[in-house]
């Protein structure tokens, strides 16, 4: 989705936004220049934007080596043979095009961009002002600084031992919050690379933008704490790490492949394709079109809803696998989420399925269901934290969706499991994990009912 910022006599702000990963990127217009920042895998809407307005791209910017989606920054310097702006400090094997602190690229005789350093994030993070004349418009801020929270500094380390390295990064966030964004101007607009819904941050506001006044009051990183205080809190309660996150950093820092070739040698094989037995297979499918009719083994992560976090969270980024749709559209939907977070080349072949005499997994009758009655085992896949905010019903098991398939074991099938979230979103993949890891257990999923639930328990 693409929305129009900012239209003024001398520029124009595009923000482009990924829901599946609340990733916002920019295409920034002045005189009959484009600069993109931190565009998404698919490029082809960064090129529609500029011929629409009879402008050239003229380069992309980078504000860091990212974790959680691929970047189309290579296809288009090859395409366009257009210069990728980064820190030099960045470890990149495609050819980068310095932009440190300090740096400008002139768009026009009175609108250009600077380089701000903001490290925290990343050890090579930057951040990029847009100045009109002399005077500072807008942050385009990366994942450096959120709305209502800054990036999470334990990603550039995977690895159990690295909490020297988190602490170091977080007291490079310190600085870069109170000697880099509490300097420019509380006018400053506000433009970050994601917003609420991504793992990029713990705690980040649903909004497109917001000002550096705003977030210097409601913003909790701007509080007044020591560096030591700062690092605690910052440190605490971060959300869990996707599998697939390496592996995009890897990615990115090499530059992916071409969008759409990538896709096109895909096979698509016959409809209802069975795989052999063992394979892994990714079922796109809404959980109701699933659980009517599905292939054994599968894996239920409904391309509606944000499917790249959940594959890649699930499957490993060496694992191969099946991708099943409903129907063509649905199909490409499913293959460009998974594109978008490097995954294209993980699949085996994709299947369209309307088979009716697949597995079949039991619907859940609200209608008599009484949880005082104690007639199952009550599984609830959302995180602890969201647990422990809002309990749903007492003497449940927390097993978080993302720690599941290593918990299997962990799971009482002595009695019919029934599996709720939040929305109806997780407890389906996680139906259909305990079904395939436990094939004989008896499972129900409870999906949107959940939240007649959740209604109930807080209004008391």
């Amino acid at each position: 989705m693409a929305r129009t910022l900012i239209t003024t006599a001398e520029y124009i702000v595009e923000q482009f936004e990924d829901k599946g990963l609340a990733h916002f990127s920019y295409a920034v217009l002045s005189g009959k220049r484009v600069i993109l920042i931190d565009p998404q895998r698919n490029p082809q809407l960064y090129y529609d934007f500029a011929k629409k307005h009879g402008a050239a791209i003229v380069g992309v910017i980078e504000t860091h080596p990212h974790a959680d989606f691929v970047s189309s920054h290579l296809e288009i310097h090859q395409k366009l043979n257009v210069p990728i702006y980064a820190s030099s400090l960045t470890k990149s094997k495609y050819p980068l095009t310095a932009f440190d602190e300090g740096q400008l690229i002139k768009l026009s005789d009175k609108v250009g961009l600077r380089s701000l350093y903001t490290p925290g994030h990343a050890p090579d993070h930057i951040a990029v002002v847009l100045y009109e004349k002399d005077k500072d418009k807008i942050v385009f801020s990366g994942d450096s600084l959120f709305l209502g929270d800054v990036g999470r500094p334990d990603l550039l380390d995977y690895s159990p031992e690295s909490d020297k390295q988190r602490r170091h990064l977080a007291e490079m966030m310190y600085d870069t919050i109170h000697e880099k964004f509490a300097k420019l101007s509380d006018d400053v607009i506000v433009y970050p690379s994601h917003g609420a819904g991504s793992l990029c941050g713990k705690s980040i506001r649903k909004a497109p933008s917001s000002t550096i006044g705003y977030e210097k009051k409601n913003n909790y990183a701007f509080e007044k704490r020591t560096k030591a205080e700062f690092v605690e809190v910052l440190l605490s309660d971060q959300p869990f790490i996707p599998k697939y996150f390496a592996h995009d950093v890897q990615l990115n820092n090499h530059g992916a492949s071409a969008f759409q070739p990538s896709l096109a040698v895909i096979k698509q094989l016959s409809k209802n394709y069975q795989p052999k037995d063992g394979a892994l297979i990714v079922d796109a499918r809404s959980a109701q079109a699933f659980q009517a009719s599905y292939i054994a083994g599968s894996i239920n992560i409904p391309a509606s809803g944000s499917m790249e976090t959940w594959l890649g969270t699930l499957v490993a980024p060496e694992s191969k696998f099946y991708l099943i749709a409903s129907d063509d559209a649905s199909l490409q939907t499913a293959l460009k989420k998974a594109a978008s977070i490097g995954y294209e080349a993980n699949v085996l072949g994709i299947v369209l399925y309307d088979a009716a005499d697949g597995s079949q997994l039991a619907a859940f009758d609200k209608s008599s269901f009484r949880p005082e009655e104690n007639k199952y085992t009550i599984l609830d896949v959302r995180t602890s934290k969201e647990t422990k905010n809002q309990p749903v019903f007492e003497n449940s098991i927390n097993i978080p969706l993302q720690e599941m398939q290593k918990r299997i074991g962990e799971i009482p099938t002595d009695k019919p499991v029934l599996i709720h979230c939040g929305s109806g979103y997780r407890s389906a993949t996680a139906a259909s994990l305990l079904k395939k890891h436990v094939p004989d257990a008896k499972v129900y999923d409870m999906g949107p009912a959940v939240t007649q639930f959740i209604s109930a328990n807080s209004t008391h």
